[in-house]
């Protein structure tokens, strides 16, 4: 069985990335810039956009984050968009989600100038998504395409099984898995809380990507031998036991999926990993001007 490593496959994307920075400095131009803002003290987030500073910084990028208040106006947070989307050395804008309650991310998202939405949620890169144009493709969707295309994993002609449509997951992931691309061309279901029949369609399945944020919930009994299983979940669950007094598990009982998978994801160490190189990716294109 191959474990579809995010550690070696990131490093991949990143050497290229720097490999682009350093030539980018050697002709004496800037490097591609990212400004992160961070609503509140999530500790999930907190840990995230910590991690994409790092990797910018290992990347050669430059990096701004902007930290404001749980219970700050929503006035306040569209401003300092506006302000970055004017800002000519800002290439790359991301609102970390979720937002408070009192926030609408609807509009957050649809604030970003579209040429610096390196998330890919603004829905005229989805549109274009959609219709097979070259755009910004939302970063996890992004990070397990580069992921199956760095470990070689055929996709054409295969069954895909997609569970959870999200629109930062699940159902870009299905529209790429369709698409007519190198990891594409596969047939795609997608499934969700109301499907009949799940454990079924998932046996018939030779690729399963599970994004619906409940630990352990693909079981080995769900899975057909050979399947090739993404685990994009990553949920915290306490344990006393633990360091931090909690672990982190994916969608995915692991230990039954490895005995049935021809290839799977770990949690952590996969597509977390894959993410934040599918983000970096993004702010590279949006430097260059798509």
């Amino acid at each position: 069985m191959l474990v579809l490593d995010g550690k070696i496959a990131a490093a991949a994307v990143k050497v290229t990335l720097l490999e682009q920075t350093q030539a980018l400095k050697a002709a004496g131009k800037r490097m591609p810039h990212l400004a992160a803002i961070l609503v509140g003290n999530n500790g999930a987030s907190e840990t995230y956009v910590a991690s994409k500073v790092k990797n910018c910084e290992e990347t050669g990028f430059g990096s701004s984050l902007y930290r404001m208040d749980a219970d700050v106006e929503e006035t306040v947070l569209l401003a300092k968009i506006a302000e970055l989307n004017q800002d000519p050395n800002c290439d790359g804008i991301l609102v970390q989600l979720p937002l408070p309650k009192h926030i609408k991310e609807s509009k957050v998202i649809e604030a970003i100038d579209p040429a610096k939405d390196v998330d890919g949620f603004h829905p005229v890169n989805v549109g274009r998504l959609v219709q097979g144009l070259n755009t910004f493709i939302p970063a996890t969707p992004y990070g397990i395409i580069l992921m199956l295309e760095h470990f070689n994993i055929e996709t054409k002609g295969k069954n895909a099984v997609v569970i959870g449509r999200s629109n930062i997951v699940g159902r870009p992931m299905s529209i790429l898995l369709s698409s007519n691309i190198a990891q594409g061309n596969c047939t795609v279901t997608i499934c969700h809380s109301h499907t009949k029949n799940l454990k079924e369609i998932c046996l018939g399945a030779d690729i399963i990507v599970a994004a619906l944020g409940v630990p352990n919930f693909l079981t080995g009994d769900m899975i057909k031998p050979g399947a090739v299983i993404i685990d994009v979940g990553i949920t915290r669950v306490e344990d006393a036991t633990a360091k931090k007094g909690f672990r982190i598990k994916g969608d995915v009982n692991y230990d039954e999926a490895c005995a049935k998978a021809s290839a799977i994801t770990p949690v952590p160490g996969g597509v977390g990993l894959m993410t934040i190189a599918g983000l970096l990716k993004n702010t590279m294109k949006a430097y260059q001007g798509l």
